[in-house]
């Protein structure tokens, strides 16, 4: 497979023409996520590999006077299935700029529905099903993408990410369809392509907070600290960290002195002291007892979670399919507390998990030990009165 690396917009363009024609492409990126609030873009990595030839290039996102158009619209291109391996950021930083490559195919999603573990990483797939490859991952690992030029390592890295790729997708869009699993497939990837947005509205910050509903002057603090990151890009917690926004919303100061005697707060912070005092004063300007209605689900019975738990543990282990893509903690919390609208009680989800869920949360189903197996027994009325002596 050559190695090209794509510095002029039009190399990406006459690359771009030539993968239109193909059936697939693999794709992967490397950006720069470590200080800041919006991921950047270092490199990207293309190929595609047929009976009609192969190629792969690394396309440097930060060469002078090149254009992504090129290759945003082979993105684009629906008669072209794009491979990512663990999309997600990727999809991140692409919808920032306006695109999203579809049709798109995450071989760590596919993965999880072939039952290869929960959120492999790309490394541990290839060597599961290649164990011929060369690991790369500890390299990788120690190579910084903003760096020019492209060290020899660093290509190679770069260039693995997107060549082993074509032979973990062709083995997995292969046992999806033996398993006719399709349908599993494509919903997982809608709901990975519907977030994509990952920006926060500040107004909504406050809800990352943990813990119980915060006060107004936390709820104002947060929408602050988040709109000063998203303006500033740089992570939240970098702006303040959460322990020290719980500490301001409790002692409440509404001048400088009073705030500079904190002794807690770094000179970073205390450069930020007028827009922290606005919003205290926000916060102090709204009553207590206004404070949102309670936006997290209630968790239901705790003992009926931890059924449930076992229960899925069971149910995804019969039906060969990663736990992560049935259900969360927060679908069995909120079934347990009696939320009927879930995702889990609909389509497959509801035919693997979801009905035995429901029996068991009203129940009519119970969790026995059978030697070493766990296994389910349907309950007879009156057979959960036990008798205590």
């Amino acid at each position: 497979m050559d190695i090209n690396i794509i510095t002029s917009t039009g190399d990406l363009a006459a690359f771009c023409t030539e993968a239109a024609k193909r059936p697939y492409i693999t794709v992967a990126t490397k950006v720069l996520s470590e200080k800041c609030y919006y991921a950047k873009l270092c490199l990207v990595q293309l190929a595609y590999n047929d009976t009609a030839g192969s190629d792969a290039v690394l396309v440097d996102a930060f060469a002078d006077g090149l254009s992504l158009e090129p290759l945003y619209a082979l993105f684009r291109n629906e008669s072209v299935v794009k491979v990512f391996h663990n999309a997600r950021q990727s999809l991140e930083v692409l919808y920032r700029r306006g695109v999203l490559p579809v049709p798109l195919f995450d071989t760590q999603i596919a993965a999880m529905v072939c039952w290869h573990g929960d959120s492999q990483s790309y490394w541990q797939l290839v060597c599961n099903l290649l164990p011929e490859a060369v690991n790369l991952d500890t390299l990788a690992q120690n190579h910084t993408w903003t760096n020019r030029p492209l060290s020899f390592a660093a290509v190679r890295c770069a260039l693995a990410d997107v060549a082993y790729l074509f032979h973990v997708y062709e083995y997995l869009d292969a046992r999806i369809r033996r398993l006719d699993r399709k349908e599993w497939m494509d919903e997982a990837v809608t709901a990975l392509l519907n977030s994509a947005n990952s920006e926060v509205n500040p107004d909504d910050a406050w809800k990352q907070l943990k813990g119980t509903n915060p006060s107004p002057v936390a709820r104002e603090l947060a929408r602050f600290r988040e709109a000063y990151a998203q303006e500033n890009n740089v992570p939240p917690p970098c702006v303040f960290k959460d322990s020290v926004l719980r500490q301001l919303a409790l002692e409440k100061p509404t001048n400088c002195a009073a705030l500079h005697s904190m002794r807690f707060l770094t000179p970073e912070v205390r450069r930020l002291s007028p827009g922290i005092l606005e919003a205290i004063q926000k916060g102090l300007a709204v009553p207590e007892d206004s404070t949102v209605a309670n936006f997290r689900a209630p968790q239901g019975n705790l003992a009926l979670v931890e059924m449930l738990k076992v229960l899925l543990e069971l149910k995804a282990k019969n039906a060969d399919v990663s736990q992560k893509l049935i259900a969360d903690a927060g679908d069995l919390g909120a079934l347990a507390a009696g939320n009927r609208n879930s995702p889990v009680l609909s389509g497959w989800r509801r035919d693997v998990f979801g009905e035995d869920a429901l029996r068991v949360c009203e129940g009519k189903v119970g969790l026995v030990i059978r030697g070493e197996q766990i296994v389910t027994i349907d309950l007879k009325p009156g057979a959960d009165e036990l008798r205590v002596s």
